[in-house]
Formats: C-alpha cells, structure tokens, sequence
C-alpha cells in the first residue's frame, strides 16, 4: 500500500506524522470518505467540494486547490491499483507547539489512503440491521457543529460503543431536543405511507453525499421526498427504515429498540432504492486510469 502525504507516496510502514501535528493532539483537521466502485471514483469533486467547505468553518486553509486534490485522490488510487476500494482523505492542520493556539502550526499536511473497507457484514444488506437508540447526544449546533467532518469524532466513537454494547452494529444519536439527528456514521431515511423522511441538516444531519444521491434516486422512482424533524416514534411506526452513507451505501434497519419496523424484512422501496443506488455507483464517477 503507497500513501499520499504531502505530495509524496510512502509504503505503510514508512508513513509517518508528527507527534505534534495538531490533527493528533487535539483533532484539528477534516477528512472525507470516498468510493470507487468498477475503476471510478464516485462523486469525487462533491467530496472534495464538502472537504474545502468544512476546513473553511475551522479556519483551516488547505494547500491545494479542489482540482490539485482531485488528481490526487485520483493518482493515489491508480498508485495501489484499486478497482473497487475505499478512500480516507485527511487534512490536518499540521505540525506546531504542544499548546493549543493553530497559528504554531505553519502549513496543514494532506493525507490519502487507498484501501478497502467493509462496514457491515454481507447478511445485513440481505435481512437487515437491528439497531439501538444511544444515550449519547449529538454534538450542538452551537458547539461542534455537526455538519464539519472534523477529525474530531469522539461524539460518534462514544455513541458507537454504546451500540456495540447493545450488541448492534449501529445506534441512532439523537440531537438536544431529542429528535433524531443521524446515526454514529450514517444518515437516517424512514418511509411512511409512501413519503420518504430524512432529518434536516439543522438536527444535527450530516450533509451526507449518499444522502443526497438517494433523494435523488427516490424521487426519480415518484416518491415524495422530504426533510424533516423525526421522533423515535416516527421511526418506530414506519413502514421501512435505512441508513445511507459512503462506507455504507444503502443498508436496510429492521428493528429500532427492539420495535420491528414495518414487516421485520428489507422493504420494497428499500430493494429498489438499493439497486438503483448499485446501478448508479458502477457507471459513474472519474475514472482513475488516464485515458490514452
């Protein structure tokens, strides 16, 4: 495996950062998560766009324009040969003092890993997710807020464990209010007589890529879209529930709290929304082989 640092690849065993870079010591930075799917990168400018938009709201400039970071998203694919594969793109504010003051750190530094990821085990995408209401709250609007991809994630790590505890794979984290705002990693869909639901991004909703993509999808197939607050009993009394995300893509929940949703199986707009998604994943996106 060849990872991108800077404008250099290294082998794993020699990428190295700064004990004082500040995405360490105090997860001063942004990151974003990307596919590739049949030799493609899906949505990549949408990603980098979102990447540029979150180091903005910290006050983080990052050394390269969307078009550079584009090319090496695209070129640290084609490094490690990927076809299908994962890619965890990180910028960091970058080496500086042990205090917290960023002015200490001179020049941010840019990441790209190229790999491979499975998020949920195969069967769960056959039969569905069960999962769990966590404890933990979702990170204030007015505190760390949630629509920056920070390296910051000890929010939805407390809220994962929670879930893991619960022996689930995944767990809702509801927003001070109490309504839902997303999952640890994911965006939350649920349908109800033929209306599509998602938090708004005001609950604490991620501007989720996927989640746009499946609005598109689902509005394509006639169904009515539309963002709005959720309750647990929203969810809980819905005729189908999914999660969408990068890593994800669209996976089905069959029970919330124990309350089965809808049939207790994937539901029909679920499949259609999943195949749709899969059909759109391989025959889009920037090739990362160079024509010619």
């Amino acid at each position: 495996m060849k990872i991108y640092i800077d404008g250099e690849f290294f082998d794993r065993e020699n990428a190295k950062i700064s004990v004082f870079d500040h995405g360490l010591l105090y997860g001063d930075g942004v990151f974003e998560g990307i596919r590739a799917y049949n030799g493609r990168i899906f949505k990549l400018r949408e990603h980098i766009e979102r990447l540029f938009k979150s180091a903005k709201a910290i006050l983080l400039t990052i050394p390269m324009t969307v078009d550079e970071l584009c090319e090496a998203v695209r070129a640290t694919c084609e490094e490690n040969q990927i076809e299908d594969g994962y890619v965890r793109l990180l910028v960091t504010r970058g080496e500086g003092s042990l205090g917290l003051n960023p002015e200490s750190c001179k020049r941010p530094s840019v990441i790209v890993i190229a790999g491979g990821i499975q998020l949920y085990p195969k069967e769960y995408y056959e039969v569905g997710l069960t999962i769990v209401t966590a404890p933990t709250v979702r990170n204030l609007q007015n505190a760390v807020n949630p629509a920056i991809k920070s390296l910051n994630y000890l929010n939805n790590v407390l809220a994962k464990i929670e879930a893991s505890n619960a022996g689930c794979e995944e767990a809702i984290m509801l927003n001070s209010e109490g309504f839902v705002a997303e999952c640890t990693g994911d965006n939350l869909f649920i349908l109800s007589e033929n209306v599509l639901a998602t938090p708004p991004l005001a609950a604490g909703a991620l501007y989720g890529i996927t989640r746009n993509v499946v609005m598109e999808l689902a509005r394509k197939e006639g169904l009515e879209v539309v963002e709005k607050n959720i309750s647990r009993y929203d969810v809980f009394v819905a005729d189908e529930c999914f999660l969408t995300g990068t890593g994800a893509e669209v996976v089905p929940v069959v029970k919330v709290d124990q309350r089965v949703i809808g049939e207790g199986v994937p539901g029909t707009v679920t499949r259609k929304l999943v195949a749709a998604y899969h059909d759109l994943t391989r025959a889009s996106g920037v090739p990362i082989l160079k024509e010619g």
